[in-house]
């Protein structure tokens, strides 16, 4: 009887770390997802310079997807992925960052600007919570214009 209890031990700590790597692995390709969701948002809606006019069809998808799926799938979600792959089509990874760091980054117009909230995630590893504290001190603002100038994104997976 009690090697039946180390035996339901193990099975628990091995289902534990299947659920874990399983959430790892969404997480991993939730940057895809969103990018690949955006792509096909823009696509159906006839190119870059229609997409903007297409917040209907985000809207009516965005309803179906919602009631289907829960809110986490709405419309909103639908407008950030189109964003985000409008952004970040170039193919820079950001790898280590959350989408909830790049909802927050969103918002920001300035290319130069973005980059630098970004790259001062990866450098310093921010939370989000860190990440709108910087953004709300307008710690970009204080740059000399020298270096707000042409801010490129650092390659994160060389840190």
């Amino acid at each position: 009887m009690e090697k039946e209890k180390y035996y339901l031990e193990i099975k628990n700590l091995i289902e534990s770390y299947e659920i874990n790597q399983r959430v790892r692995t969404f997480q991993d390709n939730s940057e895809k997802l969103q990018m690949n969701i955006g792509r096909l948002l823009i696509e159906a809606q006839g190119g870059n310079k229609r997409a903007k006019y297409g917040d209907n069809l985000i809207n009516i998808w965005g309803n179906k997807l919602s009631k289907r799926y829960g809110r986490t799938y709405g419309k909103e979600l639908l407008r950030r992925c189109r964003k985000f792959y409008l952004l970040f089509k170039k193919g820079s990874t950001l790898s280590s960052i959350s989408w909830s760091q790049i909802v927050e980054i969103l918002s920001i117009k300035n290319e130069n600007e973005r980059n630098y909230y970004i790259n001062q995630v990866i450098l310093n590893s921010l939370s989000v919570r860190e990440l709108r504290e910087l953004i709300k001190s307008k710690a970009y603002d204080r740059l000399s214009y020298a270096d707000k100038e042409n801010i490129k994104l650092i390659n994160d997976s060389t840190l």
